[in-house]
């Protein structure tokens, strides 16, 4: 029911972009907030992008310009198009959904996670 499986990772040279895709169950698009977030090597997961219910949008400011984060008409699918990655963009992403709102959640869901490897 709240299932999350991410895909569109890869290893790419600096400069390069990928495009994540993450498909999400009826149950998830119906009210859910959704974001991307990312763990490097050693270091904690950190939030990357997110958007709510009314398709409003935030970034991290690492990723201001670069990145984007959007759904299909239906909100069936959470994308994150990334251009002009850098190698400290390297790491585990993750798709996540919360209810009721991204910053003050009852339930948090997350996938497995796709590997991103950004080379120089």
């Amino acid at each position: 029911q709240a299932q999350l499986v991410e895909s569109g990772g890869g290893s790419v040279q600096a400069g390069g972009s990928l495009r994540l895709s993450c498909p999400a169950s009826a149950y998830i698009a119906s009210g859910h907030s959704m974001g991307w977030l990312r763990q490097g090597s050693g270091k904690e997961r950190e939030e990357v992008a997110t958007i709510d219910k009314d398709l409003k949008t935030t970034y991290a400011d690492s990723v201001k310009g670069r990145f984007t984060i959007s759904q299909d008409n239906n909100r069936n699918t959470l994308y994150l198009q990334m251009n002009s990655l850098k190698p400290e963009d390297t790491g585990m992403y993750y798709c996540a959904a919360r209810y009721p709102s991204w910053k003050q959640y009852r339930n948090d869901y997350q996938g497995q996670g796709t590997q991103v490897t950004v080379s120089s």
